[in-house]
């Protein structure tokens, strides 16, 4: 398997605007995770800083991160993602050099 691509970004919603993120983007975990090609995909909230939201995905490859980003849904997310945020998404693309191993489910 070739290297996996990950990917992490940070979302800093509106106040206004943080329950409707993150119903939203809870929204995207499952379905993500059943896209193929998604090896982990992670939603978190920042404890220190309550209503910022963190996202973790690793991808087979970067085509298959590409794939998931065209999906209509994700599209409709990304030409409105100004309405619920401060700011726009910080997003930063990694090359995963560590060994991925996946795991058996328990």
């Amino acid at each position: 398997m070739a290297r996996p691509f990950t990917l992490v970004g940070t979302a800093r919603p509106k106040p206004e605007r943080v329950d409707d993120l993150r119903q939203l983007l809870l929204s995207f975990v499952e379905p993500t995770r059943r896209e193929p090609g998604c090896l982990e995909y992670h939603f978190h909230e920042d404890r220190d800083a309550p209503g910022v939201f963190v996202f973790y995905e690793a991808w087979r490859s970067e085509a298959d991160l590409e794939a998931h980003l065209a999906l209509p849904h994700l599209r409709d997310f990304w030409e409105r993602r100004m309405d619920y945020l401060e700011q726009d998404l910080e997003i930063r693309r990694l090359t995963m050099h560590s060994p991925y191993q996946e795991r058996p489910v328990r």
